[in-house]
């Protein structure tokens, strides 16, 4: 989880790989008109974003439910957000990439074919709570080298196991 550029999908796919789980991009999960809205310069309200978490805490629980791991990428940055997740599996761990708003400005402005203009990056950042320590939520430097930040979230996944 994080804001857009963060790396979510990045991260989010070496570490299916790693972990041999199931990998959910949330970008792809969005319907059309959020997708149109957003590249449009239009961030997305809290009910714009409803019925896309729904998607996301469906499509997890879906996999949890066949019995395979599951790694999403879904930027979740409100608390409500990821407590509506969590009504979908309650043993959600969020991995918060925390990153500055200028190195995700260059990030987001040097991506080609993505949605999101970097002019959303401000809203992301003003919508952004960082997970609370009651949360299940592991914090991140998403500034790190993907491969790092994998083998440290790896590392403490079978530490906890």
């Amino acid at each position: 989880m994080g804001v857009a550029g963060c790396g979510k999908s990045a991260v989010g796919e070496a570490l299916a790989a790693a972990l041999g789980a199931i990998f959910v991009e949330g970008d792809r999960l969005h319907p059309p008109e959020n997708v149109a809205r957003m590249a449009s310069g239009e961030p997305l309200t809290d009910a714009l974003r409803e019925g896309w978490l729904d998607a996301i805490g469906r499509r997890i629980a879906g996999s949890v439910g066949d019995g395979q791991g599951v790694v999403a990428a879904c930027s979740a940055l409100k608390r409500s957000y990821r407590e509506r997740l969590r009504g979908f599996c309650q043993d959600i761990v969020f991995l918060y990439l925390e990153i500055d708003p200028a190195t995700v400005k260059q990030r987001v402005g040097s991506r080609q074919g993505h949605f999101m203009p970097a002019s959303l990056v401000d809203s992301q950042f003003a919508t952004l709570e960082a997970p609370a320590a009651d949360e299940n939520a592991l914090t991140l430097d998403a500034t790190r080298p993907i491969a790092d930040i994998v083998g440290d979230v790896v590392s403490l996944f079978e530490a906890n196991s």
